[in-house]
């Protein structure tokens, strides 16, 4: 019961304003007594290992935390040179407020609903691929509720400015076919690849929808990223970081389907360059931005690679698409609920 009623009204929002809205106080209660109650759960339900519990435990070495490193300064560094690249939320947070009208604000609506197509076939594909990866798919209960997912992600077909939303997007789960960005958000995000990840991250929080459908593959994804961050993910944390995760994925498979003559590094860069902020502030539900950025390379070593390779080459315009492929974790990331 206490579910129903914080998931009847939950707003899900990206990284601008980093909070939850409820429509009472009385309603903010229950969720927190609901969040609680399913962090006491999950802490005193068995840990499993999955289907080979004698595997080694997958080694991060220190040679893996210094390309991380390396990567998220190639990202911040491309975003200063990159003339498309996106604001950091910091400074879209310290913008005055931009009209339905303004001109960078309708131009990122018209980006965002050229791009929403891809990105909902994207997203559907991410996520079956992260759930194959992490030992999911094969449990056919789990994966009718990824079916289930990926349909509502296919149903979305709107995207709402709203002057209030600032910089900021959210989807309200009780009217899935709709995704609502901020006009200074719009504003931007100046790129392709930068709004696909966005639209991404939303459409995740769309595919888990009222009834959780991903909860037990936000476990397990936060589960990897903890140890090699030293971070704590847990509750919300755990669903934002996969969302960005997807919006990371489905922009680099936009990159590989879509030849330009700009350098690769930077195209990867626009994904998650949002997040180069100087207010590198976190709450209860999300890691701080900069941290989110060392999270997402810590997960997939191969795109940290391919931006900490990159560095002022400035003239690569594909990439092999072996070299695109997420590295599966090791057996012992199984999770059977």
């Amino acid at each position: 019961m206490i579910n129903d009623l914080k998931k009847r009204f939950e707003v899900r929002r990206s990284r601008g304003l980093r909070f939850m809205l409820q429509p009472s106080s009385l309603i903010l209660s229950l969720a927190v007594l609901a969040a609680l109650v399913n962090v006491s759960s999950s802490a005193q339900r068995p840990q499993r290992n999955g289907a080979h519990p004698s595997a080694p435990r997958e080694v991060f070495s220190a040679a893996d935390q210094a390309m991380v490193l390396r990567a998220t300064q190639v990202t911040c560094s491309e975003r200063v040179r990159d003339p498309l690249s996106s604001m950091p939320i910091d400074e879209m947070q310290s913008r005055p407020s931009l009209a339905i009208d303004n001109p960078a604000a309708v131009a990122g609506l018209r980006r965002a609903e050229r791009l929403l197509p891809l990105a909902r076939k994207f997203v559907a594909a991410a996520i079956i691929k992260l759930a194959r990866d992490y030992n999911l798919y094969q449990d056919a209960a789990y994966r009718s509720r990824i079916v289930a997912a990926t349909a509502r992600v296919q149903a979305v077909r709107r995207i709402k400015p709203d002057v209030d939303a600032r910089d900021n997007a959210s989807v309200v789960l009780r009217e899935p076919h709709t995704i609502q960005f901020g006009t200074i958000f719009l504003a931007g995000l100046r790129s392709d690849e930068g709004m696909i990840s966005v639209l991404s991250h939303e459409l995740t929080h769309i595919a888990d929808g009222q009834s959780d459908s991903l909860r037990p593959l936000f476990q397990v994804v936060a589960r990897r990223a903890a140890p090699r961050t030293g971070l704590s993910i847990t509750g919300q944390r755990q669903e934002e970081l996969v969302c960005d995760l997807v919006g990371v994925m489905a922009a680099r498979e936009f990159i590989q389907s879509n030849a330009s003559w700009e350098p690769v590094v930077r195209r990867l860069s626009r994904a998650i360059e949002h997040n180069c902020v100087t207010d590198d502030a976190s709450d209860d539900d999300h890691l701080s931005p900069r941290s989110t950025i060392r999270a997402l390379f810590s997960l997939d070593l191969d795109f940290a690679a391919e931006i900490a390779a990159g560095n002022d080459i400035g003239s690569n315009t594909t990439v092999s698409p072996a070299r695109f492929k997420m590295r599966p974790p090791p057996s012992n990331f199984a999770m059977h609920d």
